[in-house]
């Protein structure tokens, strides 16, 4: 009788170690919510900054479709436009900006 209990407690105890580290370590365990956890506040602050960018973009979509004067700004800027008896000029720095970061126009 007594060798029942031993071996039933020992049985017991065994699952009970088992089902304790499937908690901690299994797939669906702590150390893997605590992961999970993390890569969730990481993504929602990657969708917060693409939010506010998202905003900016449409603000600047809504002024050069409404505001001459910034759209002619935006023109003359990025496509280097200049107005009659104008003289452009470029530096090392506005090259390698509107380029994307090239002196050769973004050739290789």
């Amino acid at each position: 009788m007594m060798i029942w209990r031993v071996f039933i407690l020992v049985t017991l105890t065994l699952i009970n170690v088992v089902l304790f580290g499937r908690m901690i370590w299994g797939s669906t365990g702590l150390l893997e919510y605590r992961e999970l956890k993390n890569q969730h506040v990481a993504l929602q602050k990657q969708l917060e900054k693409l939010d506010a960018k998202n905003l900016s973009l449409s603000r600047e979509i809504r002024m050069l479709q409404s505001d001459k004067p910034y759209m002619e700004k935006m023109i003359r800027e990025h496509l280097h436009y200049v107005r009659e008896n104008e003289v452009l000029y470029l530096f090392d720095d506005a090259i390698k900006t509107t380029s994307g970061g090239t002196r050769d126009g973004g050739k290789n």
